[in-house]
C-alpha cells in the first residue's frame, strides 16, 4: 500500500491510553505525561473515560474520524493489551464502518502500539524466553489495521521498565516518545521505511533524517 495524503496540514494525533492502575506504572506515567505536552496531540484515558467498560461506540468513531494517526499507548500485558483495548475494538471497530462493504472510515490512517514490557529486550527474541518479537506478537493488531486500511506501523518499545527510574534511561526515552510523535505530527516521518522495521524505537533519527 502507498501512502498519499495531504501533507500541507500537521496530522490529527489521537493516543488512546489504557492502564488499569497508572499510578504503579512510572514508565507509563512519564510517557502519558510528554504525550500530553506535545501540540497537536489529543490524549484519551479509557480506564478514566469508562470507568464502568460502557464504551460509547458513536463517540469513539466520531473521534477516530476527527484524527490521521491513532496510537494505543499501554502496558505490554500477557503479550497483548490491557482488556480496555480489546472491547474497545469489538465494540466501536465495526462492520460496515471500519471494515466490510463500504466499510472505510478509517483506511489510510496510521496505527500503532507503544508500549511498556516488565521483560528485557533479550527476551523478546527467538533465543529469550518469550521466544518472539514484540512485532510478532502484535500481529493481531496488525492484522486487525490492515483489515480496516489502515497503515500500520511497528511497535514503539520500552523493555525493562519496572527499572526505568533505577538505571536513568527513561528520559531519553521520553525525549524520543515526543519527538516521534511530533515527527508524526509535522510529516518528518520516513512512513514507508518505518513500515518495515521490527520496532520504531531506537530509530528516530534515520526515520527523520537526523544525523
Amino acid at each position: 500500500m502507498s501512502l498519499i495524503e495531504d501533507n500541507t496540514a500537521p496530522r490529527r494525533v489521537l493516543i488512546l491510553a489504557a492502564h488499569p492502575a497508572p499510578r504503579r506504572s512510572f514508565a507509563g506515567r512519564a510517557m502519558r505525561k510528554a504525550a500530553r505536552e506535545v501540540e497537536g496531540v489529543t490524549f484519551a484515558d479509557l480506564y478514566a473515560e469508562y470507568p464502568r467498560g460502557d464504551i460509547n461506540a458513536d463517540a469513539e468513531q466520531a473521534r477516530l474520524e476527527a484524527h490521521d494517526a491513532i496510537i494505543f499507548l499501554h502496558p505490554f500485558f500477557w503479550y497483548s493489551t490491557p482488556a480496555i483495548l480489546k472491547e474497545w475494538q469489538d465494540i466501536v471497530l465495526e462492520h460496515g464502518w471500519a471494515y466490510g462493504h463500504d466499510g472505510n472510515a478509517l483506511s489510510g490512517k496510521l496505527f500503532f502500539s507503544a508500549l511498556t514490557a516488565g521483560g528485557p529486550e533479550e527476551a523478546y527474541q527467538p533465543e529469550g524466553y518469550n521466544h518472539f518479537p514484540v512485532r510478532t506478537l502484535l500481529s493481531p493488531l496488525e492484522q486487525t489495521a490492515d483489515l480496516c486500511g489502515m497503515v500500520y506501523l511497528p511497535p514503539f518499545a520500552f523493555f525493562s521498565a519496572g527499572h526505568a527510574h533505577e538505571d536513568n534511561r527513561i528520559n531519553e526515552h521520553v525525549a524520543e516518545w515526543k519527538g516521534l510523535l511530533m515527527a508524526l505530527r509535522d510529516h518528518t516521518l520516513d512512513i514507508e521505511t518505518a513500515r518495515a522495521l521490527p520496532r520504531l524505537d531506537g530509530q528516530l533519527k534515520p526515520l527523520t533524517g537526523e544525523k
